[in-house]
């Protein structure tokens, strides 16, 4: 089954407002198995609605609107559905009671603006009349057309709750099976990522694309039911050979991230750590408590911008920084031993660089970056030199401490 996705509102095509609604019906419609014909955004213009209404029914089986259901002279969907379809508007009765219902708890007035919500084109079904939602299916040409609020809250519980239902009762034969993965890769360049999967010659119903997230590259992998194709099968192998050429650069997949994955192999090895971080901030730190459940492996973290909380707080010699400079191997490794003994944790991560724009030498330029990991067994230090503005090298940076770590942590199980 072939969908097409409108969204409507001048806020969308004056960029006042991001459209998140349509890749939230996109994402889920495609993971239930249909195939997203289009995807289209116009403003509160009637003739414009009615256009694209039309030419969506004839090329497509199902069709998804959402926007200008609302109450304002410029929520115009309704009006322009009427006219396109030639279905006059009428009062859905249910709708008009709930509402003069609720009018009569808040106001005197005998008429009110939301009573617009009541009028819908002829044939149209409310999708749920009790909720103060507005939302209705429509049946022309037997092709089912649904009509959602432009509020992405609302949207998204239509969508999972009614449409996505219905959808499922009109025609099971035109769904898809589908099977994806989205593989998170991180220190590897998306031209490299590219050049090894080409070398795989994967089979021509394995649909690749590459999704640059800075400072990741994401690579996602669908395989789509067909006829005499066993897409179970394929899935699987494509999967194989994509973790054979990309190695330990996979950190995760689909909803993972970074902090997640770490927080999981601390957990499993039942090990602590702590963070002494300077150029970073305290990212890190933040990054590692957007897990649930991290305070059973993250002791605490110190933000050590100036030298004098490095040697007071984190024992880091005066010596080293008069003679090595704070961002140095050598001050990198204190502040990681410091924070660890500190704190009694297992391992102890620390950061020190120039994050920029200003700051950097010839020696030492804007980018330079030291992390330092401390055990009860070994310290080492890995040096880096990232490119980018200050947002950039500090998130890469925390990103880069992270994935160290998880290095770490993963030698450690085999």
């Amino acid at each position: 089954m072939k969908i097409e996705i409108i969204a409507i509102g001048d806020e969308l095509t004056s960029g006042r407002i991001l459209n998140t609604t349509s890749s939230f019906a996109a994402r889920n419609l495609f993971e239930a198995g249909y195939e997203i014909y289009a995807m289209n955004t116009i403003g509160d213009t009637p003739s414009l609605i009615g256009e694209a209404l039309k030419r969506a029914l004839s090329r497509t089986d199902a069709i998804l609107v959402t926007g200008g259901l609302g109450t304002t002279d410029d929520d115009m969907t309704n009006e322009a559905v009427s006219k396109a379809l030639n279905r006059p508007t009428m009062p859905n009765l249910e709708i008009l009671s709930n509402i003069r219902a609720h009018l009569d708890e808040i106001t005197n007035e005998p008429v009110s603006q939301l009573e617009k919500l009541a009028w819908l084109p002829s044939g149209a079904e409310a999708l749920n009349p009790g909720s103060r939602m507005a939302g209705y299916q429509l049946i022309h040409e037997d092709k089912p057309i649904f009509f959602l609020p432009g509020i992405p809250s609302q949207m998204r519980q239509l969508l999972v709750e009614q449409v996505l239902p219905k959808l499922a009762t009109w025609g099971q034969d035109h769904r898809l099976a589908t099977y994806q993965r989205v593989f998170r890769i991180f220190n590897l360049p998306e031209t490299e990522v590219n050049r090894r999967i080409a070398t795989l010659d994967l089979n021509t119903d394995v649909h690749i694309g590459y999704y640059p997230v800075f400072p990741e590259v994401h690579l996602s992998l669908i395989v789509r039911d067909k006829k005499n194709n066993n897409a179970k099968r394929l899935f699987k192998s494509s999967c194989k050979a994509i973790n054979t050429v990309l190695g330990d650069s996979i950190y995760g997949h689909d909803r993972d991230s970074m902090e997640r994955i770490v927080g999981k192999l601390l957990r499993e090895n039942e090990l602590t750590i702590a963070l002494a971080e300077s150029c970073t901030g305290g990212l890190i730190c933040g990054k590692i408590t957007n897990s649930p459940g991290s305070s059973s492996y993250l002791l605490g973290g110190v933000v050590a911008y100036s030298n004098s909380l490095k040697t007071d707080y984190l024992d880091v010699p005066a010596t080293l920084l008069e003679s090595h400079g704070a961002v140095s191997r050598e001050v990198a490794e204190a502040m990681a031993v410091g924070v660890r003994l500190r704190t009694g944790s297992d391992i102890g991560l620390a950061v020190t660089g120039i994050a920029g724009p200003g700051g950097g030498t010839d020696e030492k330029p804007v980018g330079t970056i030291y992390i330092a990991i401390a055990t009860s067994e070994e310290n080492w230090v890995t040096k880096f030199h990232f490119e980018g503005d200050r947002a950039q090298i500090r998130e890469i940076t925390a990103q880069s401490g992270l994935d160290l770590i998880r290095k770490y942590l993963l030698q450690k199980v085999e």
